[in-house]
């Protein structure tokens, strides 16, 4: 009988260290859950704002690239209407020549003669106007922008060179409805005899 109440005892006594082991065990665990829980939620937490903070970033930047694109393509067509300015266009002419006189006629519609500059030499002539946009026309308007502009614009010249030389001091420029006609009569030198002694 001793001997099973000692092992009774032994036995008891495993159990309660068994236990106790287990409620260590179960505490470990438990602050172990604890633990990752609470890393489980702070990450998801961190998760959420750093996702939160890269959509604002996100949209931020979509808006910037599109307030960019819009500057650049402005100062494209600024860029190629500077180019329209600047670059020197021809102008419509018919040329018609008779033994005596050149018949120039040049057209610049929408142009003042005011503006129409001719400069003539020893067997050319020069024609120069410049259009002006029809936006500098309507300066006094604040919201006008272009959508199209396919008129010429800017500076425009036509150089026409005869084969005779021209007789500058009758040349005649007239003006009338968009149209400039000149009359350019050659220069003709009389031929003299030479009397060979």
């Amino acid at each position: 009988m001793e001997e099973k109440d000692i092992l009774e005892e032994k036995m008891n006594e495993r159990k309660e260290k068994f236990n106790e082991k287990k409620e260590e065990a179960e505490e470990k665990f438990d602050a172990k859950k604890g633990k990752a829980e609470y890393k489980f939620d702070e990450t998801r937490e961190k998760t959420k704002v750093y996702s939160e903070k890269f959509a604002n970033d996100l949209n931020n930047t979509i808006e910037e690239l599109k307030e960019n694109f819009k500057n650049v393509q402005k100062y494209a067509d600024d860029k190629i209407n500077e180019y329209k300015n600047a670059t020197v266009s021809n102008l419509a002419a018919d040329l018609i020549e008779t033994d005596e006189t050149y018949y120039l006629k040049v057209a610049i519609p929408g142009i003042s003669k005011e503006d129409v500059e001719v400069e003539a030499g020893d067997n050319d002539i020069v024609i120069t106007a410049t259009f002006k946009p029809l936006i500098e026309e309507l300066e006094d308007v604040e919201d006008a922008k272009v959508i199209a502009s396919e008129l010429t614009t800017g500076r425009c010249s036509k150089t026409v060179r005869f084969e005779n030389s021209i007789d500058i001091d009758k040349i005649k420029a007239k003006y009338s409805a968009g149209i400039v006609l000149i009359t350019l009569p050659k220069l003709i030198i009389p031929k003299h005899k030479i009397t060979v002694e």
